[in-house]
């Protein structure tokens, strides 16, 4: 996993919560998906919103990882 650091901090959600919300997940289909439910486990990008970028970006990183495929 990458260096754990904070991707939301209205709702203080690190890096590796996202990773962890994400483990049920084994293929990249549908991001809205994933972002709807890492969202509803962690709460992050409810606050001002202005991680939804980032968090789309980790869940893509990780499901498109070589260990995902």
């Amino acid at each position: 996993m990458k260096e754990n650091y904070i991707v939301c901090n209205c709702k203080q959600i690190w890096y590796a919560d996202i990773a962890h919300a994400i483990e049920k997940h084994d293929k990249f289909e549908d991001v809205e998906k994933v972002f709807e439910d890492v969202q509803k486990e962690t709460q992050c990008s409810t606050g001002c919103g202005g991680c939804h970028n980032k968090v789309m970006d980790i869940i893509s990183e990780i499901l498109n990882s070589p260990s995902k495929i």
